[in-house]
């Protein structure tokens, strides 16, 4: 397990770009927090360690966006889903072989979907502007 410590969007942004240079096609990553923790910006960070030049946004109305980058990213927000048949039901298994990197926001909506090599970041709230984040799994 790590742990990082951030004072500032950009800190947790960063956070995210350094983890995203480890990764390797077909990783996961299950983020957890609380709405407003900074998991958007944590993926945002992920796109940019992965190469992706275009704006990441939150897919919360879309469900999942698709970027391209040297590894491409594939940022789901799971907050509208009642659980895994419907993430599923969007083609997960696809999304897990496409060779990218997936990133699912909400995790806990549909956590009996996550392969066991998953990475889990979790995202809290220590003060106004300043996140704790915790990594572990996936073969850390």
């Amino acid at each position: 397990m790590r742990i990082y410590e951030s004072a500032s969007p950009e800190e947790t942004e960063r956070v995210g770009e350094a983890l995203a240079r480890h990764l390797s096609p077909g990783a996961v990553v299950a983020l957890y927090g609380d709405l407003g923790a900074g998991k958007t910006a944590f993926v945002r960070g992920m796109g940019r360690g992965l190469g992706v030049k275009d704006a990441v946004t939150s897919p919360t109305f879309n469900i999942v966006h698709e970027y391209r980058g040297k590894v491409p990213l594939f940022h789901f927000d799971m907050y509208r889903l009642s659980g895994a048949s419907e993430l599923y039901d969007i083609g997960w298994d696809d999304y897990l072989s496409a060779g990218g990197v997936c990133v699912v926001e909400w995790t806990e909506n549909v956590e009996e979907a996550m392969p066991p090599f998953a990475l889990h970041v979790k995202i809290a709230k220590t003060g106004p502007d300043r996140r704790r984040i915790t990594v572990e799994g996936g073969g850390l």
